[in-house]
């Protein structure tokens, strides 16, 4: 597998996870953490792989969407 391959699968993963948490704590579906998600900014940035975003823990990228995008919610 190619590194790019590798990236791509860890960033879906990554994604998965974020979501599922992010319907979670926030008590919503898994469509509607996923539309809020799709519509953040963050996610652009994570898709891009700017500045490392990437690499922090699905959590901490999850607490970031709430507390940064509040407008989503």
């Amino acid at each position: 597998m190619s590194e790019d391959v590798l990236e791509r699968v860890y960033q879906e993963s990554l994604e998965e996870r974020i979501i599922s948490y992010l319907a979670e704590i926030r008590n919503i579906s898994l469509e509607e953490a996923m539309e809020k998600y799709y519509n953040s900014k963050l996610a652009d940035k994570i898709h891009k792989g700017e500045y490392g975003v990437q690499y922090l823990d699905y959590k901490v990228l999850a607490q970031l969407i709430c507390e940064t995008e509040p407008e989503l919610f």
